[in-house]
């Protein structure tokens, strides 16, 4: 990371959109970046570990990172993170739409130099 002298600590919603589906237990989030100067900066910070450890209380069994740098976007694959899915989840959003807003929640650190969308 980057020196905390020269940097601060923006959400992950200052640089990117993301946008949230679902098969069955499983979620598929995009996260994509406003301005594709930010991309690499999203590549470095928002990794499956720091996904995985975001999303610690839904348990998911598997976090994985697929990139799509002519997009300036990420999907990231989560399983077992719905509760059983639409048929079988007791669970108010049994597709997982708004696991995008709490993947947008996920603090990033910029250089004060940069400019941010």
């Amino acid at each position: 990371m980057k020196d905390a002298m020269n940097s601060r600590t923006v959400l992950l919603h200052r640089l990117a959109h993301a946008r949230t589906g679902d098969k069955g237990n499983r979620a598929s989030i995009s996260v994509i970046a406003y301005d594709p100067a930010d991309w690499p900066l999203l590549v470095e910070q928002v990794t499956e570990a720091r996904v995985a450890g975001l999303f610690a209380s839904r348990a998911p069994t598997r976090v994985r990172r697929y990139l799509l740098p002519r997009l300036a976007a990420m999907n990231f694959v989560l399983d077992d993170v719905l509760d059983g899915g639409v048929n079988d989840s007791l669970n108010l959003d049994t597709h997982g739409k708004t696991l995008s807003s709490l993947l947008l929640t996920l603090p990033i650190s910029i250089n004060n130099k940069e400019e941010t969308s």
